[in-house]
């Protein structure tokens, strides 16, 4: 009997199926290390606030300024080739990590985690372009988007099934299981690319990199330097040096990595700083969240994991009503909508306490799920029908650059807030656990916490109402203009 061929559609939903996969795995390692902070906190490592910081930050930090040239290592070796590399690159971090002995060598892992994720996600896009046919791209494309902003539920949920077990390793162990899946059905489903000529400018990566580590050194730093001392001051004069650099060398370039006169493009302009903002407001949440609901509610590890699912089940469903509510209220309008919903849900999860319902924190989830259903595809969207499909790669890279900068500021900022109200109502500790060995009462120290938790939200509320006013102003004031 002849064998059966598979139609073109069938293909394009296995890519598409295998593509969120991966995506999933390495935007929900973003979300999922929250969840183990309590323990981190409490373990072996015994790593201070600010260390506690980095081990989040740093998987981020690489993740979100070597993007792009993983994109552009896509583009010029195959994109294929260069996913499955990043998976194995991911997964010989996660596995470093999981056989951490000390904070050191921990932060190596995350730093090499990061590096894998970036030469993943950028690529993801790329293939699932070049996979999909362009009656269905649209649509494939706004399921990814989706995946990046569900992808950090579904770490929290899977982080806190894992967690069950009582040791932080494990999460790192799964990780590395999930990235050799993930490797196995990409190289079965996914096709090769077309490769195209791209500059790789390594000086301009690290120049990038090195700018973005000196900002987040001067926000973290200061709860425990002080905001007027040599490390936070020099952090941002460093960070601004070194943004001014990378700038300048990429407009000198013949073949520059990120054109920085891209931005001149208001539509993609709008988008990149949208994105930042939504992903700024919501790792801030989970950030905040994961420990709040254990010290502040009392959760177990899978009970704080689950305790976020209303979220997932707002952006699962808000999707699909995303292109009626932007056909309706026009591109403007629907971000108005996204962003006060976003913003004001941070809000209302700020006047939580610990004698709160769950049931109230819940309803605020499901604002802050809708507003992001509603944000992601579009602003995604934006960013790719900016550019043309040659630099499909780079409007990837763009994209996660900006999503995963926007991570690692939210979880710097919300952090900074929280660490500098808990040591000012703790006696100077910096941590929960700090605090009670110090001999603090539990109610007290529970009490501070909490309190502290729900400052940073609200501050966070609040920084993401103005900048998201500040995209939809550019939006609204925005002037065509041409990609040469």
């Amino acid at each position: 009997m002849p064998t059966a061929i598979a139609s073109p559609q069938v293909k394009a939903g296995n890519v598409l199926a295998a593509i969120c996969a991966c995506t999933g795995l390495v935007v929900g390692f973003v979300a999922s290390i929250n969840l183990a902070v309590p323990m981190l906190a409490a373990g072996s490592l015994h790593p201070s606030a600010a260390q506690l910081l980095w081990i989040v930050d740093t998987y981020v930090v690489f993740f979100a300024c070597l993007v792009i040239p993983g994109g552009a290592l896509g583009d010029r070796f195959g994109r294929k080739g260069v996913l499955l590399a990043g998976l194995g690159v991911f997964a010989l971090g996660a596995l470093v990590s999981a056989l951490a002995p000390a904070v050191p060598v921990m932060l190596l892992g995350r730093a090499i985690t990061g590096i894998g994720a970036a030469a993943v996600l950028p690529n993801t896009l790329a293939v699932l372009v070049h996979a999909t046919p362009p009656e269905r791209r649209t649509g494939a494309i706004a399921t990814w988007a989706s995946m990046t902003g569900v992808g950090g539920v579904i770490g929290n949920i899977g982080g806190g099934a894992i967690l069950t077990t009582g040791e932080w390793r494990w999460l790192f162990a799964a990780a590395v299981i999930v990235a050799a899946a993930c490797a196995a059905w990409v190289a079965i489903v996914a096709p090769r690319t077309e490769r195209h000529d791209r500059a790789l400018r390594p000086v301009s990566a690290i120049l990038l990199t090195l700018a973005s580590v000196a900002l987040l050194l001067g926000i973290i730093s200061g709860p425990g330097n002080g905001w007027a001392s040599v490390p936070v001051i020099g952090g941002f004069v460093v960070a601004v040096v070194l943004f001014a650099a990378w700038v300048i060398g990429e407009l000198r370039a013949e073949h520059p990595l990120l054109d920085p006169r891209l931005f001149r493009i208001p539509r993609l302009r709008a988008a990149c700083l949208g994105l930042l903002v939504a992903f700024f407001g919501m790792f801030a949440l989970f950030y905040v969240n994961a420990s709040f609901l254990q010290y502040g509610k009392g959760f177990s590890v899978l009970e704080t994991g689950l305790g976020i699912a209303p979220m997932t089940v707002a952006m699962l469903f808000g999707t699909r009503f995303a292109v009626r509510v932007a056909g309706r209220l026009g591109s403007a309008g629907t971000l108005s909508l996204a962003f006060v919903l976003i913003g004001g849900g941070l809000l209302g999860l700020s006047t939580s306490d610990t004698e709160t319902p769950y049931v109230y924190y819940a309803l605020w989830l499901i604002v802050i799920g809708a507003g992001a259903a509603l944000a992601l595809p579009r602003l995604s969207a934006d960013i790719s029908e900016s550019l043309p499909r040659a630099q499909a790669g780079v409007g990837g890279g763009l994209q996660s650059t900006t999503r995963e900068f926007g991570s690692a500021l939210g979880v710097a900022v919300i952090g900074t807030v929280v660490t500098s109200r808990f040591a000012a109502a703790a006696d100077g500790a910096h941590s929960v656990p700090q605090a009670l060995v110090a001999g603090l009462d539990h109610g007290t120290v529970v009490a501070a916490y909490a309190s502290s938790a729900t400052a940073g939200l609200r501050v966070m509320g609040l920084l993401t109402l103005i900048a998201g006013a500040i995209v939809v102003a550019q939006t609204v004031f925005r002037r065509p203009r041409s990609v040469r």
